[in-house]
């Protein structure tokens, strides 16, 4: 008997809740939207044949609004089909920690993919663990850059293709980039942090409310991409000089502090603000290259959260590399099935073994 297709889906219970709502317009994404999000994910997964699908709990809500949908989808014997879902059992402390021991967890259970629910820095949190499993990437954060904003009935349909392997690895994957920060010297060394999207070099000496909500406060920004319909940190380099994801290189760029003089800027660094920087110079930032960061002070944000405060004796450095997350191209994956009907042939097997 063939071993089950297992799928694991971490679905951050706080992104789309933090305090940078306070000073945007950000959309608001409640508990019941991410426990249906995960639903209709288990509907599209189901249909192409995974058959277990592993979740973490929570103390918000999102398992157990999960689970109230599971006992109503068995009480009506409906007749699609969904995996078998499992929790793992592991302590909760409402922090990062869950995200890293889950996907410790599901390494160990043998995932075929993890389909992440989250913004930028969920996506930062598996993808520092997740090692050569594949990310499908669904957004419900702030300023999300990363993660794509889909249906996700239709991002399970993909994944289920690629987690059984009915569309091949070549096709249906795609490597990121990601930005490697390194401390060498002073009472920080030996700490390393990666970033998906952006680091940024922060004025501001405290780490706060970890958010880089005021553009004076930016001294330095380097990019993995720069799209220029993005918003957040990196629609700053989008503003400028767009970078795609594929893009042998990413962006390095220097703003003027206050009181200097530089190129005017407008970028949208979060739902609803549209800001004013002025920036001193913008170059290439190639991979591979380790860079020194000059600065003495101040804070290191990472996919837009302040998380380093520079302490005296520190000594960071900085490069851009092609070990980022495996990521599932949910457009490429349908594309390639629809022109081989693969997903009515799939469809037909898992019928046949109900």
């Amino acid at each position: 008997m063939p071993s089950p297709i297992t799928v694991g889906v971490i679905a951050n219970p706080a992104s789309g809740r933090d305090i940078r709502r306070l000073t945007s317009y950000a959309s608001v994404f409640p508990t019941s939207e991410k426990a249906n999000m995960v639903v209709r994910l288990l509907a599209g997964l189901g249909m192409l044949g995974v058959t277990r699908v592993l979740c973490l709990r929570d103390r918000t809500g999102v398992a157990a609004l999960l689970l109230r949908a599971l006992d109503t989808h068995d009480a009506v014997a409906a007749q699609q089909r969904w995996p078998e879902v499992e929790f793992i059992e592991q302590p909760i402390t409402d922090s990062v920690a869950d995200t890293h021991a889950g996907v410790a967890a599901m390494l160990r259970a043998g995932v075929e993919l993890i389909a992440v629910l989250g913004g930028d820095g969920t996506h930062r949190a598996v993808a520092a663990h997740c090692a050569r499993v594949p990310l499908l990437t669904l957004s419900t954060g702030t300023n999300n850059a990363f993660p794509d904003l889909r249906e996700a009935t239709v991002a399970g349909l993909a994944g289920a293709l690629v987690a059984s392997g009915a569309v091949p690895p070549d096709v249906a994957l795609m490597r990121n980039k990601r930005l490697v920060v390194r401390c060498t010297a002073g009472p920080n060394r030996g700490r390393e942090e990666i970033a998906l999207v952006d680091v940024c070099v922060s004025r501001q000496r405290f780490v706060g409310a970890r958010a880089v909500s005021d553009p004076a406060d930016i001294e330095e920004l380097f990019l993995t991409f720069a799209a220029p319909d993005g918003i957040g940190l990196s629609s700053i380099g989008g503003a400028w000089a767009p970078v795609e994801r594929t893009a042998s290189h990413g962006l390095h760029l220097r703003f003027a502090a206050p009181g200097e003089s530089g190129v005017p800027l407008v970028a949208p660094i979060a739902p609803g603000r549209v800001e004013r920087v002025l920036m001193r110079t913008c170059e290439r930032f190639e991979v591979g290259v380790w860079r020194t960061l000059e600065t003495e002070h101040g804070t290191l944000a990472f996919d837009g959260e302040r998380e380093i405060e520079l302490e005296r004796g520190d000594r960071y450095e900085i490069a851009l590399d092609w070990e980022g997350p495996l990521t599932v191209d949910v457009e490429r994956t349908l594309r390639f099935a629809a022109s081989r009907q693969l997903v009515r042939e799939v469809a037909n097997v898992v019928a046949h073994q109900k």
